[in-house]
């Protein structure tokens, strides 16, 4: 990408296949940002994409009623049976009335007070993880992301959830497959995630809990404004996998502070960083590089330039969280820097704001102070190789030595 190209209208063109944007994807997008605020996303087989560049212009069309998600903003698997079909209409495909009534139901779990309530179960999965770390290793290396960055999560979620202890070394494999890739994988493992999705409702349903599950229960009195068995069964798979993110969020904050000593050894000095260092990792490094595409309802024109009803537009939360109209230095990364308005992009923004944020900070700072207090010495064994993806930052391994 040294030279950007355009298309007839002199609006810039990022291929997605491009070796340089899939190696440094903020360097790639950062140059089309300084360019123009709007680009065209292409890809052989894709449908060429709409995406805004900029912070201010991301941030308003993820608030923007005009911009809605749908069923057409994912590519869902070929060959999911029939009678799956039901439960694969999720709350991320929704918009307006039925997607906030929904969120209404869910979002007393994901408040921060709720996530700083269930802190002290985070810190006992994090602690059982890192004492097995050791026991992981193959010539002095343990690879973190598969045995600490990719199991966390889903015992965290499960334990929220309310997932039965003896259901979960089957959502261990679920969570496994969505965290490498929504691939085929996921689509041969449907039918046996919404059975268990069925089967922990049920368990819950003759004994209730101190979880997500025993309260929607609680909440099913058959009116429109409550859940039916279907939206429960599928809030339930849906929120399980979908709480897969910090799995890269975590391996790619250990590895950047790893590739920078000055800024792993002030978090070491000073442990009461360890929540902006979060904040700043995400904008750094997140993982989500793009937002899910959204279909304008209507003609929209921005920056001179027309955006059709119904072709899809997504946000460069890459390219946003590196702008530097709003981030001071933003190629720099610095753990003490101070939030302020209006914040990075790295859980989205708007009506589809990460329902799961709170939690995942949580879990991020959890696991970054256990493990440079556990392992003072952590480094890394190699070069840990990235797994070439347009959409989302990732490792494919992350080694170190203990």
């Amino acid at each position: 990408m040294a030279d950007v190209r355009a298309d007839a209208s002199g609006v810039p063109e990022i291929d997605l296949t491009d070796a340089e944007v899939l190696r440094d994807p903020a360097a790639a997008y950062g140059r089309v940002r300084e360019r123009s605020p709007l680009a065209r996303l292409r890809a052989p087989g894709m449908r060429p994409m709409w995406v805004l560049t900029r912070h201010e212009d991301a941030r308003a069309m993820l608030s923007d009623p005009r911009f809605e998600l749908s069923a057409d903003s994912f590519m869902r698997p070929a060959g999911i049976p029939e009678h799956c079909l039901a439960y694969m209409r999720t709350m991320q495909e929704m918009d307006g009335p039925e997607h906030a009534r929904l969120r209404r139901l869910v979002s007393p779990a994901f408040t921060a007070r709720r996530a700083a309530d269930f802190r002290p179960r985070i810190e006992s999965v994090v602690e059982n993880l890192l004492d097995d770390l050791p026991d992981h290793a193959e010539d002095g290396a343990v690879d973190l992301l598969a045995h600490f960055a990719r199991p966390l999560p889903i015992e965290v979620i499960c334990e929220l959830v309310g997932i039965p202890e003896s259901d979960r070394p089957r959502w261990r494999e679920y969570g496994a497959a969505v965290a490498a890739d929504w691939g085929q994988a996921f689509a041969d493992a449907v039918p046996g995630i919404m059975e268990d999705a069925k089967a922990a409702v049920a368990a819950r349903r003759s004994e209730p809990g101190d979880d997500l599950i025993s309260d929607l229960i609680r909440t099913q009195t058959g009116d429109e404004g409550r859940l039916d068995d279907t939206e429960l069964v599928t809030l339930v798979w849906n929120l399980v996998l979908a709480g897969q993110t910090p799995t890269n969020l975590v391996a790619n904050a250990v590895e950047t502070l790893l590739r920078h000593p000055g800024q792993l050894a002030a978090l070491r000095e000073d442990a009461g960083l360890v929540p902006r260092a979060v904040e700043e990792l995400t904008r750094w490094c997140g993982p989500q590089l793009l937002t899910i595409p959204r279909h304008p309802r209507e003609d929209v024109e921005t920056h001179g330039v027309l955006i059709p009803k119904g072709e899809p537009v997504t946000a460069a939360i890459v390219s946003a969280n590196r702008d530097p109209r709003v981030f001071a230095d933003p190629e720099r990364l610095d753990i003490s820097r101070e939030a302020g308005a209006p914040g990075h992009l790295g859980y989205a923004h708007g009506p589809h704001f990460c329902l799961g944020a709170a939690l995942a900070r949580a879990q991020t700072e959890v696991a970054l102070a256990a493990l440079l207090r556990r392992f003072p010495g952590l480094a890394l064994a190699g070069a840990p190789g990235r797994v070439p993806d347009p959409g989302t930052w990732r490792l494919a391994a992350l080694p170190v030595t203990l």
